[in-house]
């Protein structure tokens, strides 16, 4: 079972009701951020997936509406992990086997089995700013989910106020499909959803032309 690594205490600003799950990469050379490789180099796109992973759990942090989990691969036994200068105040958890389904659902059952919401974020889109988190968890006090969809067809953010398995599954991963099923089943299975403005991640080389300038080398 995956379960959590010991972290320091949390701050007291920290709200236990809603736990952001942010899904993360090793930021190590061929390993992360792979299709930038042609356009970076593989210590480029490595570098810039180490700085969209400290500005994805600043922001987490700075929203200021929940625990902040960081869940991870390789394990966090990983020495890239320790060397990485990551806040004290964060939880730290093992993505394990599986696809991308499987790894999500394991933490959404997990989480909302112990009567907390999640908002479950991966690292690829700079323009998840706090105040963007913020309103999905906002979303959450009158809707069961909320969705951030980005522009190729996936989504940078997904809360849950109840587990919902048939969301995990099925779903064909890195299409632009991967949102309209999502909200699709959300939909159908009788729950109601906060549709949030749309952005853009960075995942392919043509979608560095969105790249803010203060994250470039």
């Amino acid at each position: 079972m995956n379960s959590l690594i010991a972290a320091p205490k949390y701050t007291a600003l920290l709200d236990t009701s809603i736990r952001i799950v942010i899904f993360a990469k090793a930021p190590l050379p061929g390993f992360a951020k792979t299709r930038l490789i042609p356009s970076l180099g593989s210590d480029g796109a490595a570098n810039l997936a180490k700085t969209l992973l400290k500005h994805t759990v600043d922001q987490a942090l700075g929203s200021n509406v929940g625990t902040v989990e960081l869940c991870v691969t390789p394990s966090y036994d990983c020495a890239i992990w320790k060397s990485m200068g990551l806040p004290g105040n964060i939880q730290w958890s093992n993505q394990e086997d599986g696809d991308l389904g499987d790894r999500l659902m394991r933490a959404a059952r997990r989480v909302t089995a112990n009567h907390e919401a999640i908002l479950l974020i991966g690292t690829d889109c700079p323009d998840l700013s706090a105040e963007r988190i913020r309103d999905a968890a906002l979303a959450l006090r009158e809707n069961d989910t909320c969705l951030v969809p980005v522009v190729d067809g996936g989504y940078a953010l997904l809360g849950l106020n109840h587990f919902l398995p048939n969301i995990f599954t099925g779903i064909p991963w890195s299409t632009a499909r991967v949102a309209n099923l999502t909200q699709k089943e959300i939909l159908d299975s009788g729950h109601t959803m906060m549709m949030l403005p749309k952005l853009h991640d960075i995942d392919e080389p043509g979608d560095l032309q969105y790249l803010p300038d203060k994250f470039r080398c």
